[in-house]
């Protein structure tokens, strides 16, 4: 196959700063179509990528491979079914859907095609370092993970994530907890219990949620767009060892900014924001990966030829069961099975 012709489905920060440089950083892949019904942001396309074509609405998408569905929400479903129906690879933007019967309904529309959602904070540097000393041995039998995503008095920085209309899915569980709660299944499985404390409807703008997983490891995960992020972003226990960071991975910040993958320092973690080890002999600092974002969209071009999801998309079936399960445990008090 040559160059895997890539079309994104929306130019707002999503498709500004986190798909569209990636996708053209990426060996094997080729943006060529960005749609999007915004004369401002058409314009923002052709001067950062003069080649690539803007058209206004989705039907007018035509000869690309892959569609990257970076649109709002509550349009995730729609446009990520109709592409698998038009034959198209597809990639979705966390999160996919509500619930996790609508996931399985696009697993089903996908036969012949791959499907895979964009859970980029895998790719963190801090996740990917804290995944490697889990995976070597390093931290024992982990028995309890912490992880926190809080950005205190950050306005929405798009209008529909200020909505109370729950098709928005702007709840900060469906947001933040996108993330938090990925990584942990990423980590652990699914869970087999759930509870959840968030704060009133109509949209939670804070929320704590407890996993019980499988192998009897204990998640504590925060998210809030209300809270200053004063304590470590991971702290983790094991049996040999301890870890904690601070702090997110700057690739974000970064590529908001204008900067690209292959940009000097790009997604480096500065010294003073490594992690740290703790043993019976000390705490001692490790250097954290650099972030690497680019690498899902190395991956998509190497599944797109064969190879292996880069997010399986039965472990999305669990992030969003799992969200669903959060949300009625804050409404009903309760700690919900799964």
């Amino acid at each position: 196959m040559d160059e895997i012709k890539v079309g994104v489905i929306g130019y707002g920060l999503a498709g500004r700063a986190f798909h569209a440089p990636f996708i053209e950083a990426a060996d094997g892949l080729c943006l060529t179509s960005v749609v999007t019904s915004s004369a401002e942001r058409a314009a923002a396309v052709v001067s950062r990528y003069p080649d690539v074509a803007v058209v206004s609405t989705v039907e007018e998408l035509s000869g690309v491979d892959l569609v990257v569905v970076a649109s709002p929400n509550r349009f995730h479903v729609e446009q990520a079914g109709a592409a698998l129906d038009a034959g198209l690879h597809v990639v979705v933007d966390k999160p996919v859907a509500a619930t996790g019967a609508e996931i399985r309904d696009l697993s089903t529309r996908a036969s012949g095609r791959m499907l895979t959602v964009f859970q980029n904070r895998r790719w963190d540097g801090d996740f990917r370092t804290l995944r490697g000393l889990i995976s070597d041995g390093t931290l024992g039998a982990v028995s309890r993970f912490e992880s926190r995503f809080e950005r205190a008095s950050r306005s929405a920085r798009t209008a529909w994530k200020a909505s109370q209309d729950p098709a928005d899915m702007a709840d900060i569980r469906y947001d933040l907890g996108s993330h938090v709660v990925d990584q942990a299944i990423a980590l652990f499985g699914r869970p087999s219990s759930v509870y959840c404390s968030a704060t009133p409807s109509p949209v939670a703008n804070d929320a704590t949620i407890l996993l019980t997983h499988g192998g009897g490891v204990e998640s504590y995960l925060r998210m809030s767009s209300v809270t200053v992020p004063a304590a470590p972003r991971f702290m983790v226990s094991g049996m040999d060892a301890g870890y904690r960071c601070w702090g997110l991975d700057p690739q974000e910040k970064e590529s908001v900014a204008g900067r690209v993958p292959g940009d000097a320092g790009f997604g480096e973690y500065p010294a003073e924001q490594w992690g740290e080890l703790v043993t019976d002999s000390g705490v001692r600092s490790v250097p954290t990966l650099a972030g690497d974002y680019v690498g899902f969209y190395q991956a998509v071009a190497a599944w797109v030829r064969g190879g292996e999801a880069p997010v399986p998309l039965a472990e999305s079936v669990d992030l969003v069961d799992t969200l669903e399960a959060a949300i009625k445990s804050a409404e009903t008090g309760d700690t919900v099975t799964l």
